[in-house]
C-alpha cells in the first residue's frame, strides 16, 4: 500500500462510528459514545502516522481510487498534515466531551452519528488532492453540520441561525463549484498539485484570475465575513461541542482553501487587495462589537468573526504560512474556550474585586504604544528585519498593537507593579514569539506554499491603511474607559451590542425571522 494513502484511511473509523450511531436511537446508548471516541482516537493515530510518513517520505500524492481518474486522492504535504493533524485531535477531543454533555438526551446516538460524518467530511476536505474530493468535502461538511445545528429543532432562534448558513453555504458552493471548473478548463486536469506547479509557473490566464475570484468569494462565505457573518453569533441553540467544532474546525475550512491555492491567489493582485479589505475590516468590526457582549459564548462567536477576519487579511497580505499558523493557534484556543466556557463563568463570579480597576489615562495609553512599538522594533532587529516582507512586518505591527492595550492597564498610575510587570513580560514574549513562530511556519512550509512577492503601490497602500486603521483602533480601546459614561458613547455601545444592525438586514433578505423550517 501507498504511504500516501494513510490519509484515506483517517475517515473510515469516524464513518464506522457514525453507522453505530445512528443505528441506536434510544435513551443512553450503551456502546455509542465510547465506540465513537475509540474511532476519533483511531483517526488520530493515522493523522500521527501520515505526519510521519511526510517527514520520512517527503510529500506526494496518492493514486486515484476511482474509475476515469474521478474519484478519491490525497495530497500529503506540510498544509494537509497540519491540517489533518489539527482536526483529529480537535475531534478527537468533541467526541469525548460530546458522550458526557449529551448523557440523557433522546438523540444522543444520532448525535454522535452526524459528529462523526463531520469530521470525516473535513478530514476529506482539508486531504484532498484533487478538485473532485475538495468539492464532495465541502459540501458534505457543510450539509452534515446543518444537522447539527438543527438539534433542537423547535427552537426559533436554532432555525433563523441554520437557515441563514444554509443559503450562505450554497451561495459558497456555488462559487467554489464555477472555481473549479475554470481551474479545470484553465490547466486541463483536476490534480490539485499539478495545477499548483502551472500556477506557480504563471499559467492560467484569465480563466485563472476569474477561479481566484470565485475562490475567494467561496472561502469569504465559508469563514463568515461581513456583511454575511450573522448565522456565526446566533448559532448558540446548539449543544457545546458543536460550537467548539464549528469555531475551532469548519469555519477555517475557508482559510485553508485560500492557502491551499495560493499559487493561483497570487495570479490576481486585484482578488488579494479585496481579501484585505474585508478581511480587515471584518477584523475590527467583529473585534469591537466582541467587547460589548454579555453572554459568554455570544462573545467567544464574535471572537470568532474577528479572528476569521484577521486570517483573511494575512492571505490578502499574501502571508499564508502565517495564516495557517494563525489556524492552528485559533482553533486550539477557541475549542477550550467554548469548552471551558460554563467553568469561566463560574471562576469570574468567584473573583474578589479588591478595588476599582486602574482606568489608564491618555498618558499612560501613550507611554503604552511607544514601549510596544519599541520593544518590537529590538525584536524585529533581533530576528533579523532585513530579511522580512514588509507584508510581516505590518502584520507584526498589528499585532503589537493588542500588545499595547495591554500594557495600558499596567502602566495606568492605579496599576499595582505586578500588573506592570506582567504586561512588560507579555509585550516581549509576544514580539519575540511572533518572530519565531513565523520562521517556523515558513521553514515548514518551505516548498509548499508561494514566497510573500514584494508589494506594488495597491499593496503598499493597503498595508499603511490597515496599519493605521488597526492602530487608531487601539487607541481608542485602550481609552474607551474615560468616555464610558459619556450619553454618545453609552448610544455607541448600544449600537455595537447590536453588531449596526447589519445582520438585522441580512435577516430581511433572507427570511431569517420566518419560523419555518431551516431545511
Amino acid at each position: 500500500m501507498s504511504i500516501y494513502l494513510l490519509p484515506l484511511l483517517a475517515p473510515v473509523p469516524l464513518i464506522l462510528g457514525a453507522a453505530i450511531g445512528f443505528s441506536n436511537t434510544g435513551l443512553r446508548p450503551r456502546y455509542v459514545p465510547g465506540l465513537a471516541e475509540g474511532a476519533a482516537l483511531l483517526t488520530l493515530v493515522a493523522a500521527f502516522a501520515s505526519a510521519a510518513g511526510l517527514i520520512f517520505f517527503g510529500p506526494g500524492v496518492s493514486p486515484v481510487i476511482g474509475l476515469e481518474g474521478v474519484g478519491l486522492a490525497v495530497r500529503l504535504d506540510a498544509v494537509s498534515a497540519v491540517m489533518l493533524l489539527l482536526v483529529a485531535f480537535i475531534g478527537w477531543i468533541v467526541v469525548r466531551y460530546a458522550g458526557t454533555y449529551l448523557d440523557g438526551e433522546a438523540r444522543q446516538g444520532p448525535f454522535t452519528g452526524w459528529l462523526c460524518m463531520t469530521l470525516a467530511s473535513v478530514v476529506l476536505l482539508v486531504t484532498a488532492g484533487n478538485l473532485f474530493q475538495l468539492v464532495i468535502g465541502w459540501v458534505t461538511t457543510s450539509l452534515f453540520l446543518h444537522r447539527l445545528l438543527l438539534f433542537y429543532p423547535d427552537r426559533a432562534a436554532a432555525q433563523r441561525a441554520a437557515r441563514k448558513k444554509f443559503v450562505t453555504a450554497r451561495l459558497g458552493d456555488a462559487a467554489l463549484l464555477g472555481a473549479v471548473a475554470l481551474l479545470a478548463a484553465a490547466y486541463g486536469t483536476a490534480d490539485i498539485g499539478s495545477i499548483l506547479h502551472a500556477a506557480r509557473a504563471g499559467d492560467g490566464g484569465g480563466l485563472a484570475v476569474g477561479a481566484a475570484g470565485l475562490l475567494a468569494l467561496a472561502a469569504v462565505l465559508k469563514s463568515a465575513q461581513f456583511p454575511t457573518h450573522g448565522w456565526l453569533t446566533e448559532v448558540m441553540e446548539t449543544p457545546t461541542p458543536v460550537s467548539a467544532l464549528l469555531h475551532a474546525g469548519v469555519i477555517n475550512a475557508g482559510g485553508f482553501l485560500l492557502i491551499r491555492f495560493a499559487d493561483v491567489l497570487l495570479l490576481a493582485p486585484g482578488v488579494l487587495a479585496v481579501l484585505v479589505m474585508i478581511g480587515g475590516f471584518t477584523a475590527l468590526f467583529g473585534g469591537l462589537v466582541m467587547l460589548t457582549q454579555p453572554a459568554v459564548k455570544t462573545s467567544l462567536a464574535w471572537s470568532t468573526v474577528a479572528q476569521m477576519g484577521f486570517m483573511i487579511l494575512g492571505c490578502g497580505l499574501a502571508l499564508f504560512p502565517l495564516a495557517l499558523l494563525h489556524i492552528a493557534a485559533h482553533s486550539l484556543y477557541k475549542a477550550h474556550s467554548f469548552l471551558a466556557s460554563g467553568g469561566a463563568v463560574e471562576r469570574v463570579a468567584a473573583i474578589r474585586r479588591p478595588g476599582p480597576v486602574a482606568i489608564p489615562g491618555a498618558g499612560a495609553v501613550g507611554r503604552a504604544f511607544l514601549s510596544a512599538l519599541a520593544i518590537y522594533v529590538v525584536m524585529a532587529l533581533a530576528f533579523g528585519i532585513t530579511g522580512k516582507s514588509p507584508q510581516t512586518i505590518a502584520l507584526g505591527a498589528i499585532l503589537i498593537f493588542g500588545v499595547a492595550y495591554m500594557l495600558a492597564q499596567g502602566f495606568a498610575d492605579a496599576a499595582p507593579r505586578a500588573l506592570t510587570r506582567r504586561t512588560a513580560v507579555y509585550a516581549v514574549a509576544t514580539s519575540a514569539g511572533y518572530f519565531a513562530l513565523q520562521m517556523a511556519a515558513s521553514a515548514v512550509t518551505a516548498g509548499v506554499l508561494p514566497a510573500t512577492p514584494s508589494p506594488g503601490p495597491l499593496e503598499w497602500g493597503l498595508i499603511v491603511l490597515a496599519v493605521l486603521s488597526f492602530g487608531l483602533v487601539a487607541i481608542v480601546q485602550a481609552m474607551f474607559p474615560l468616555w464610558a459614561y459619556h450619553p454618545a458613547a453609552a448610544g455607541l455601545r448600544v449600537h455595537l451590542s447590536n453588531g449596526f444592525y447589519a445582520n438585522a438586514v441580512f435577516d430581511r433578505i433572507v427570511g431569517g425571522w420566518s419560523r419555518r423550517s431551516a431545511s
